[in-house]
């Protein structure tokens, strides 16, 4: 498909419908277990998984879905799915709505599997985790994917065993998924998981090499590394509190990743770091250089600058901030994606590209081009 907007969103989400698990997984085998949309006392409905009442990552209010950007009062989730637009769950009317706000390419997250695919992380039950992981997987590239070649799908994975994460990996890129999406802290999901440091996981980071789809940590899968918004704040101010930190959160991970030696392990895996933002982004990769020449960290098995180890391996993606785009110069404009985060409540639709015009004026053509389209094109291998 060539391009028509010069636009590729790096970051949007599919808001799964009632009938993405029910459909594809055993009623005999999982009964009431299966991921589902329950009727509350209160005559609201909210989405249960294994009994327990997941919250999605809304605005002002919890909801049935996570779709804020979508709805007429766009800090109100519905409440009831009769409520949801069908441009948050529907493939064709998602198009119309992508066309409506100038955007040729879409890069798929979840909402009920979670921002980073942390939703099943929970669970205990490694079959049923997989089952969980396995129906997303597939309604993704049958719904979305298979409606158009403007949707691109990434996957989630069991969050451990490893074994299991990388058979899944393979499975889902053989039928189609061209990235992968797992929690940066995967700890954090459920006890006895080991750090995410430790060599164990090299597996999970060599079949991204090998398989040449990117690794994709998306921002607030971990609450444990937000500030927890004070109880007597109003609803609006707390979700624009959570909606601030969400991001910023990624600050303690980036300095991970870039001295943990995962990617000077693996030099050809590359690392996404979504709903990152960018202006933090350069202060904290100036701040690990800093403090690896203060702390001698070159003598001591890391030869490569942690800058020098982000522009080669890592890319943050920004969807309004203007200032962030001035620091370009020091991240390296190669480094760089858009997006729109819709349906999200954060979401610049259906502005996207007035908040373009705002945050590129004045930036030379070539530059703005690898953002906007070109990285995210190289790095999803995308005919445009």
């Amino acid at each position: 498909m060539g391009l028509i907007y010069n636009v590729i969103s790096a970051d949007d989400h599919v808001q799964e419908h009632p009938d993405v698990w029910t459909s594809r997984m055993s009623k005999g085998k999982w009964g009431d277990r299966i991921p589902q949309v329950q009727r509350q006392p209160d005559g609201t409905e909210r989405w249960v998984i294994d009994g327990k009442v997941i919250a999605l990552p809304g605005g002002a209010s919890d909801g049935v879905a996570a779709v804020g950007a979508a709805m007429l009062n766009t800090v109100q989730e519905p409440q009831r799915w009769e409520e949801v637009p069908k441009t948050t769950y529907d493939a064709s009317a998602r198009l119309q709505a992508m066309d409506m706000d100038g955007i040729d390419y879409s890069v798929l997250y979840p909402n009920v599997a979670g921002l980073a695919g942390e939703g099943f992380g929970f669970i205990t039950d490694p079959e049923f985790e997989l089952a969980c992981v396995q129906a997303y997987n597939d309604y993704v590239i049958e719904e979305w994917a298979d409606v158009s070649s403007r949707f691109v799908p990434q996957c989630i994975a069991p969050i451990y065993p490893v074994e299991a994460a990388v058979k899944e990996i393979r499975r889902a890129v053989a039928k189609g998924h061209k990235g992968v999406i797992y929690p940066a802290i995967p700890m954090h999901m459920r006890d006895g998981i080991p750090h995410v440091n430790e060599p164990e996981y090299d597996p999970l980071w060599s079949v991204c090499e090998e398989l040449g789809v990117p690794m994709c940590f998306h921002a607030g899968c971990s609450p444990k590394i937000q500030y927890p918004p004070y109880k007597g704040m109003l609803p609006e101010v707390a979700a624009a509190l959570r909606n601030v930190t969400r991001p910023i959160s990624s600050s303690k991970i980036v300095p991970n990743l870039l001295y943990s030696g995962i990617l000077e392990r693996h030099p050809k895996m590359q690392v996404v770091f979504t709903e990152s933002t960018l202006t933090w982004g350069a202060f904290t990769i100036e701040s690990c250089d800093y403090h690896a020449f203060r702390m001698r960290t070159q003598t001591m098995g890391h030869p490569v600058l942690p800058s020098e180890l982000f522009k080669r391996q890592c890319f943050f993606t920004a969807w309004y901030d203007q200032n962030g785009i001035k620091a370009r110069r020091y991240m390296g404009t190669e480094s760089i994606m858009w997006g729109t985060s819709f349906p999200l409540t954060t979401s610049t639709w259906p502005s996207s590209r007035t908040y373009i015009d705002r945050a590129f004026k004045g930036v030379e053509e070539v530059e703005s081009s690898r953002m906007l389209w070109g990285n995210a094109a190289k790095l999803y291998h995308l005919e445009v």
